[in-house]
């Protein structure tokens, strides 16, 4: 599964459980972000027991953005058993402050750093 546009790409690697997004969701409100939404039910539906959140590469994340990233979260946290690790990066500085904000949505995700 893959939405890639001039300004950002998420695509979810089936077989190695990992979503990855890079460059800049600057999307106007929640239904510029639905593709994104359904994209992410589907990668919950498929229930992997760990899921890789790939965040090294997104560069820009709006407030509606980060909203539906805390969605997923805790629509993951509703699952139970899908361990959830997100990866993300020193070199860009929203994502120290907003990715330690989703630990505390769901405190047993594993949060690593490049």
């Amino acid at each position: 599964m893959e939405i890639t546009t001039e300004k950002y790409s998420v695509q979810y690697d089936a077989t190695a459980k990992i979503v990855t997004c890079r460059g800049a969701l600057r999307l106007a409100g929640m239904d510029e972000y639905a593709p994104i939404v359904q994209l992410l039910d589907q990668v919950i539906e498929d229930h992997p027991s760990i899921l890789m959140l790939n965040l090294q590469e997104l560069e820009f994340l709006n407030s509606s953005g980060i909203n539906v990233l805390s969605k997923f979260v805790l629509k993951v946290r509703g699952q139970k058993d899908i361990r959830l690790v997100v990866q993300g990066s020193n070199a860009i500085t929203w994502q120290e402050r907003s990715l330690t904000n989703l630990q505390r949505l769901m405190p047993q995700l594993e949060l690593t750093w490049e």
